[in-house]
């Protein structure tokens, strides 16, 4: 089964914005599951300068923990 994530916060809203990427990384991809990754209006800020290092949310892993897996995984993501 194929799953997609959409992540549409940004940098105004971490926690929010690493809500769905956590649970592709350490839910989804964890137990075989394939995943895809589209990041739509505010979460385009993800791609810009060096946001995706900066970003912590409260309660979940840093932005850069969640993105460094996403490549590790090869995981597409749409713009």
């Amino acid at each position: 089964m194929g799953l997609l994530y959409i992540v549409t916060k940004g940098v105004n809203d971490p926690t929010l914005a690493s809500v769905p990427l956590h649970i592709a990384v350490n839910g989804s991809l964890e137990i075989g599951q394939e995943v895809s990754v589209v990041l739509a209006g505010d979460g385009t800020d993800l791609v810009l300068d060096d946001n995706a290092e900066r970003m912590e949310g409260v309660g979940v892993p840093p932005m850069r923990e969640l993105v460094s897996k996403l490549k590790e995984h090869q995981v597409p993501v749409y713009v």
